[in-house]
């Protein structure tokens, strides 16, 4: 892989995050690459953007996340295209979704100069309500009310088959966010190379277990306003009796590997 243009995204508010941010951006200099880093990081040499948004207008070749699960889910959460992501864990707590951490980061961009790497791609998911379309989410999208003193009635509409019951939310989870809220929901835990939701009910009045469906389009609608959450970072509201569509975002996430794993997430989960 020809490493030209290569962003930088790091954890906010992270020292050592900013820090290694701006050693990495060095190195990346040092091999000629046009580089870009996100404000406050300024490296001399580097060109700094103000948010992550203004990367959308840019052809990459590579994004480096520096940080943990939420700042990979950040740097995904920007990128409209199918541009690769090298995840580093700094200053995470699991960092279930990172393939390295910076001791190896040498060997790893010198593996991916050689092509001696490989590209993991993952589905996400995009909710739409009102004629507008949000964020995509590599994890989940988690519909839940707002009225915290009454139990909405939620119904679920799936290829021809439709759910309605009483329940506090309802997640709607990828292979990748099967090992997150859903996983402690009861949901099962899928392989992340599988193209299928997860539809995880959020204490149901009846028994209701996760149900996994083709990624197709789900359609669901509250008897109460809700909220729209896409993977805990971005919030958005919907009406009563206003259908939320939920269904594949048009590009996949695509995480740079350098080895051959069974079920990532689960190792790092302690299975």
């Amino acid at each position: 892989m020809k490493l030209r243009k290569v962003a930088i995204v790091c954890k906010v508010g992270s020292k050592e995050s900013e820090k290694t941010a701006k050693d990495v951006a060095k190195k990346f200099l040092a091999k000629k690459s046009k580089v870009y880093t996100i404000a406050p990081i300024e490296v001399k040499g580097a060109k700094k953007i103000e948010s992550l948004g203004e990367l959308k207008k840019e052809k990459l070749d590579l994004v480096v996340a520096l940080g943990g699960d939420g700042t990979t889910l950040r740097a995904f959460r920007h990128l409209e295209n199918d541009t690769p992501i090298l995840t580093i864990n700094v200053g995470g707590n699991r960092g279930i979704l990172s393939e390295i951490t910076i001791d190896e980061f040498d060997y790893a961009i010198n593996q991916i100069l050689k092509d001696d790497f490989f590209l993991d791609k993952r589905i996400r998911v995009v909710a739409s309500c009102g004629g507008k379309e949000f964020p995509p989410a590599l994890n989940e999208i988690y519909i839940n009310r707002t009225n915290l003193t009454k139990t909405t009635e939620i119904e679920i509409k799936f290829q021809n088959d439709t759910v309605k019951q009483k329940m506090d939310g309802v997640i709607i989870a990828t292979p990748s966010g099967s090992t997150g809220h859903s996983f402690s929901l009861g949901g099962p835990i899928i392989h992340e190379s599988l193209d299928v939701l997860i539809i995880t009910p959020v204490a149901p009045v009846y028994r209701l277990e996760s149900i996994v469906v083709p990624d197709e389009k789900i359609e669901i609608t509250s008897s109460h306003d809700c909220s729209i959450v896409m993977d805990a970072q971005v919030v958005k509201s919907a009406g009563y009796g206003e259908p939320i569509i939920i269904k594949k975002y048009k590009k996949p996430a695509v995480f740079v590997r350098l080895k051959k794993r069974g079920l990532r997430q689960m190792s790092k989960l302690g299975f």
